[in-house]
């Protein structure tokens, strides 16, 4: 019998997308053992927004935060984080000794697997981290960041993921975080990839743009080995394919699950509580959704849709898609945003940028910087947008829109430019490269951290500076660190 295996990312990814990742660690504690139980291959619960919004908003110490969940998860590289390679959990790159020293911190800390990515795939911003996660007993699994422009075929990327493979990953994550993979390029290219790798495939999407979840059930189709999902209500809309609905399709293609439905379906009750106690960092939309009972996703639903599925010409596939969409939004999850696809922006980035706007009295706006931000995308060498290009595009073609196209740049589009963020997938427009770094200024050669020095040996710590986690998170998180630290060891 096939298996597939399906990893949650709820406490993570999830709540992130749909509850602006203000689940405490208390609230997290009270699920995690359901989940731990319910058979999950991988459970991803630190990393990304985790470590800043545990300071800034939280109150929290994220590293205890991951002590803690490590005390109910003893499985080895079971608990997985996700780590944005040379930046670490922050927006810039790092030097290479803070790299390693938080690695070393987190892989010994119980988070053995470790998913990299970076924002342009370029591979040199990836092998330090790569090196460090294995070099002290942790798997890696590098996410290759998909994204739509003249240059990124299904060749590109399989190119990319053999690239990869050489370099001694563990494993490879297709990373679809602006939901723009269509069926059809989801089949080309999980076959691709199929014949090409050895290593295990993790499928990973976003709901936003409604495609997610029949991508899924197609890369489970073509042999993927592991689906990236969330639990309801912390599924769908912004965050990932409902592993609910995706159980119903892997039972009615006879591939083994290994999931215990009636404790998914416990922790899914557990989920609607911490969701209710979450409401005022919901959505509205995302509040309609209801409880899911696997066992009563409609079945005839599930066959129509794996019939259409099979011949795999465009027809069908766009049959198909639009029974899914039927079958979800029955089941109460929100509808799809087109929009979002035609400006190939993350969801957490356009709910932010409605939001500023609207706090400007600038909402009616909106458009014109949606249809900036591929030519701003475009100028800037085609970079997938994922954290951090997707604010530094988002915020540039906002000042196109505001003030007139490049009269004023931000200093981290200046970086960009420059490089300093890394390679751009292609070369950017010389002529805005001529207008904001003058004639004079030469983009970098080499790799953006080889031209930054090493800062754990510096002397100029901080009182609140305790231990050598505080240092960690002093270092990378600054201000919004430091302020925590503070209020962590004031006097009582």
């Amino acid at each position: 019998m096939r298996t597939v295996g399906f990893a949650d990312l709820t406490l993570r990814d999830g709540q992130q997308s749909l509850a602006a990742t203000r689940m405490t660690t208390a609230q997290a504690l009270s699920v995690l053992p359901l989940i731990r139980d319910a058979g999950f291959v991988t459970i991803e619960v630190w990393g990304g927004a985790i470590l800043d919004s545990c300071v800034r908003y939280l109150n929290e110490d994220p590293w205890e935060r991951l002590d803690a969940f490590h005390d109910v998860v003893r499985a080895p590289h079971k608990l997985r984080t996700l780590l944005r390679g040379q930046n670490l959990f922050a927006y810039q790159p790092f030097p290479d000794d803070l790299v390693i020293a938080f690695i070393k911190e987190a892989v010994r800390s119980g988070t053995g697997l470790i998913r990299i990515f970076d924002a342009l795939n370029d591979w040199r911003n990836l092998q330090l981290a790569l090196l460090a996660v294995k070099a002290y007993g942790g798997s890696v699994e590098v996410g290759i960041s998909y994204t739509v422009s003249p240059i990124h075929t299904t060749d590109h990327f399989v190119d990319l993921a053999l690239k990869l493979a050489d370099e001694g990953t563990d494993r490879i994550a297709v990373k679809d975080m602006a939901g723009l993979l269509q069926p059809e390029e989801t089949l080309e290219l999980f076959r691709k990839l199929r014949r090409a790798l050895s290593v295990p495939i993790t499928f990973h999407s976003h709901c936003t743009t409604g495609f997610a979840t029949l991508n899924a059930v197609i890369a489970m189709q073509e042999g993927a080995d592991t689906i990236d999902t969330a639990i309801t209500p912390f599924s769908g809309s912004t965050s990932h394919p409902p592993v609910e609905v995706l159980v119903a399709f892997a039972e009615a293609l006879g591939i083994d699950h290994g999931l215990n439905k009636p404790l998914l379906m416990q922790a899914q009750a557990r989920l609607f509580e911490i969701r209710s106690q979450l409401a005022a960092y919901v959505d509205p939309a995302d509040t309609m959704c209801r409880p899911v009972d696997i066992d009563k996703v409609d079945q005839t639903a599930v066959g129509r849709i794996l019939e259409a599925l099979a011949p795999g010409d465009k027809p069908h596939l766009a049959q198909a898609l639009s029974l899914m969409r039927d079958l979800l939004q029955s089941l109460g999850y929100p509808p799809h945003d087109d929009d979002l696809y035609d400006a190939q922006v993350p969801g957490g980035m356009i709910s932010n940028l409605r939001s500023q706007l609207r706090q400007m009295g600038q909402l009616d706006r909106l458009d014109e910087i949606l249809e900036e931000i591929p030519q701003v995308r475009a100028d800037v060498g085609y970079v997938p947008l994922v954290t951090p290009t997707s604010q530094i595009v988002g915020s540039q073609a906002t000042f196109n829109v505001m003030m007139g196209r490049y009269e004023f740049v931000s200093n981290e589009f200046r970086m960009l430019l420059r490089g300093e963020f890394g390679k751009t997938p292609a070369p950017p427009n010389p002529d805005v490269l001529r207008k904001v770094l003058g004639p004079e200024e030469e983009p970098l050669r080499y790799r953006p951290a080889s031209y930054l020095s090493p800062v754990l040996e510096d002397n100029d710590r901080t009182p609140f500076v305790k231990t050598h986690r505080d240092l960690l998170l002093h270092l990378m998180l600054k201000q919004s660190a430091d302020e925590f630290l503070r209020r962590k060891y004031a006097p009582s």
